[in-house]
This record gives C-alpha cells, sequence and structure tokens, in this order.
C-alpha cells in the first residue's frame, strides 16, 4: 500500500483513503489502479456538484457574464476561483498536468466501471464566503494579498516538488506554518473541510468506499471518521455550511458611520450657515470622489467609469447595501463590452499584471476593486474632514 494512503476499517466498512497533489501525474496513475484493485461500492471525490461541472467543462470561464456577477456580489468569489485555477494550472504545465485531473481520473474510471461516485466537498463559494467574513480587516487583507502574490509568482516547481506534497513531513510542516499566519483561514479552509470531508465520505453508499482528497486532509479525515464511527462525533455538519450571519455590531457600524456623516453636514447647515453647511458637503463630495476616480483611472477604466466613479462616490459610501464598485463595475462591463477573446484567455491573464489591462473581463474586476478601494480611503479621510470643518465653522 502506499504511504499517501490509509486504510480504514470502521463498524464493518472498508474505506481507503487517497491522498494525491493536485497537479501530479503519479497521483492520476495511483488513482486509476486503487480503484480498478479495490472495485469498491462507491467513490468518493474532493469535488463539490459546481466544481465538478467546471472541471469536466473547458469553457466554464469562457460562458462567465460579469455583469451578472457584479450584481449578484460574487466579485471576490470569482476573483479568487480565478487566480487559484490560475495558480493550480501554472504548477501543473511544468509536468503536463492539469488541476484536477486526477479528480477527473476518479470520475472517469468510476464510470467505466459502473461505480457511482460522489462529490463529498463542500461548495467552494461556501468556504470562500466563510473564509472572508470571519476574517477581520487585517486577515481580509492577508488572505488578498497571498492570493494575488500566487497569481503573480514566478517561482517554477519541478514534478520532485509536487510528489514532496504528498509527503507527510512536508504536509505538517506547510500546515504549521499556514494555522501560525492565518489561523482562520487554516480553519476554514483545512480544519472544518476535514470535518466536512468525512462526514460526507461516511454518509456514501456502499460498505467499500474509496474517496480521493487531497494529501493535507489525510490526517484529518482519518480522525474524524474514527470519530463518527465510534460515536463521539456526529456526521452532523449543518453548523459549517452555511456562511455567518453578519453580528448585529457590524450591521450597526455599516450604518453609523454614513449616520454620522450625514448629521454633522445636516448640523453644518443649520448651526454654520449654509457657507459651513457647502463647505463640509463639497469636502465630503471631493474626498470621496477623487480618490475613487484617481484609482479607477489607474485602473485605466473607460473615462465615462472614471465620471461615474468620481459622481457615485460619495452617495454609496452613505448606503450599506451598495458599493461604488458595483457601479463602475457594470458601466465599465458596458463601455467597454467583454469579447470571445477575453474569455477564452481569461485564465491565462490572470496570472500577469499585463493580462488584467489588456483582458476586458480582468479590466472590470480591477475597476471594481480599487475604486471600492478608493471610496473607501475618501471616507475616512471625507469623514475626518467634514467632522474637522465642523468644529472650525461652529
Amino acid at each position: 500500500m502506499s504511504q499517501t494512503q490509509k486504510v480504514l476499517e470502521l463498524g464493518g466498512r472498508k474505506i481507503t483513503l487517497v491522498g494525491t497533489a493536485h497537479v501530479s501525474a503519479q497521483s492520476i496513475e495511483e488513482v486509476e489502479n486503487t480503484i480498478r484493485e479495490i472495485k469498491p461500492d462507491c467513490v468518493a471525490v474532493e469535488l463539490d456538484e459546481k466544481r465538478a461541472e467546471s472541471i469536466t467543462n473547458e469553457k466554464a470561464f469562457s460562458e462567465l457574464d460579469i455583469i451578472k456577477v457584479i450584481r449578484e456580489g460574487k466579485v471576490f468569489l470569482v476573483l479568487a476561483n480565478l487566480i487559484l485555477a490560475s495558480f493550480q494550472k501554472k504548477m501543473g504545465q511544468n509536468v503536463g498536468v492539469k488541476p484536477g485531473d486526477e479528480m477527473l481520473a476518479a470520475i472517469r474510471v468510476a464510470g467505466e466501471m459502473n461505480i457511482p461516485t460522489s462529490m463529498v466537498d463542500r461548495p467552494v463559494q461556501t468556504t470562500l464566503r466563510r473564509a472572508w467574513a470571519k476574517n477581520g480587516f487585517m486577515g481580509k487583507m492577508g488572505l488578498l494579498a497571498s492570493l494575488f502574490g500566487g497569481a503573480f509568482s514566478n517561482e517554477e516547481i519541478d514534478e520532485s516538488e509536487i510528489e514532496a506534497l504528498k509527503e507527510k513531513n512536508e504536509m505538517d510542516s506547510m500546515m504549521t506554518e499556514l494555522s501560525k499566519e492565518m489561523p482562520v483561514i487554516k480553519e476554514v479552509l483545512i480544519d472544518e473541510r476535514d470535518k466536512y470531508l468525512a462526514s460526507k465520505i461516511w454518509e456514501s453508499s456502499g460498505n467499500n468506499i474509496v474517496a480521493v482528497l487531497g494529501a493535507g486532509h489525510l490526517n484529518g479525515v482519518e480522525a474524524h471518521l474514527n470519530q463518527i464511527a465510534c460515536g463521539a462525533e456526529n456526521s452532523d455538519v449543518s453548523a459549517i455550511s452555511e456562511v455567518p450571519v453578519k453580528k448585529s455590531l457590524a450591521k450597526f457600524i455599516g450604518w453609523l458611520i454614513p449616520a454620522v456623516i450625514i448629521a454633522f453636514i445636516a448640523a453644518g447647515f443649520i448651526y454654520g450657515g449654509r457657507k459651513a453647511g457647502t463647505a463640509m458637503l463639497s469636502t465630503w463630495i471631493l474626498w470621496n470622489g477623487i480618490p475613487s476616480a484617481v484609482l479607477s483611472l489607474l485602473a485605466l477604466a473607460h473615462p465615462v467609469t472614471i465620471v461615474v466613479s468620481f459622481l457615485a462616490a460619495p452617495f454609496t459610501s452613505l448606503c450599506p447595501f451598495i458599493g461604488v464598485g458595483f457601479v463602475s463595475g457594470i458601466v465599465q462591463a458596458m463601455v467597454c463590452k467583454p469579447r470571445v477573446a477575453d474569455m477564452e484567455s481569461l485564465s491565462d491573464d490572470v496570472g500577469h499584471i499585463k493580462g488584467w489591462y489588456r483582458n476586458r473581463i480582468l479590466r472590470v474586476l480591477l475597476v471594481f476593486i480599487l475604486s471600492s478601494v478608493g471610496s473607501s480611503i475618501g471616507t475616512f479621510a471625507g469623514g475626518a474632514d467634514v467632522i474637522r470643518t465642523f468644529s472650525e465653522s461652529v
């Protein structure tokens, strides 16, 4: 038996865990051979239904409707998916393997042998939303920095290094570093998914199961399966299958800041007269509009988008329901409509800075992000200046 496999005998059931590196030619061969040799009742795969559909459909990203993405508030989810896919694709190019090929191999061989498959991973949207929601501001910035760092990395990884990812000591070292630097991310991406995977594998049909999953999940999934089998843990994962509800305090603060700004401007008109009120209103508009417009310009947005960013930012900053990126992103997508070529080259362009400016879909995402950052800067700077102006005028 390979050192990347674990065979568990639990309550009369046999569960074989096959640990893989996601861009490994050896992993593909091991997965295929294991399924053919064991002939299990069910093959459990570390994918969710949508990811399974996307990796079997090479045109998944070419069918992306960027305006729909913005309207549904899924910009950061799509962005994270694109960056992760690009990073894995670059890793796989060195060894001639596409990310997820070992999972596709498991599905293909199971189909050839008429063995049912079970997609046992948590939906990636849920995982990313939980990672985002459970992080504070600095955690969110760290997550974005890690994603973009991976996207633009030019580090080349050879086949031996990829295979080393399946070794226990290498994986333990990586998990230890991740838990130190980003404990919340490690909790959501690794610990919660270990429990989720174990639960869904346990619920798979049959008494002889082969489960194909990333090597980093082997130990955690094994521990949870043992706990479930002996009754020390139940297989209910509803608590980690939903996005955490925004805390009342966060909602309150989201409304408090706009309310305070509006109150100060109104008080400026009432107690300081028309001149003071106008000065405070102008301060707010300029502080919000200029950074948003300048950063839209930095994204090489269309002139119409730049003007819209300037005009919309002062108003969207006072509304917790909509950000300036929502407005500027949709306008950019309308005035510079994405082409078929943009959709076809999306996964390649996301890994290069030039690609973000050349590809119209990525340019829309860049406009969304930078105009939003500009508005956030303007909100804090403008709010402070409004209060200063009020104190000097009244």
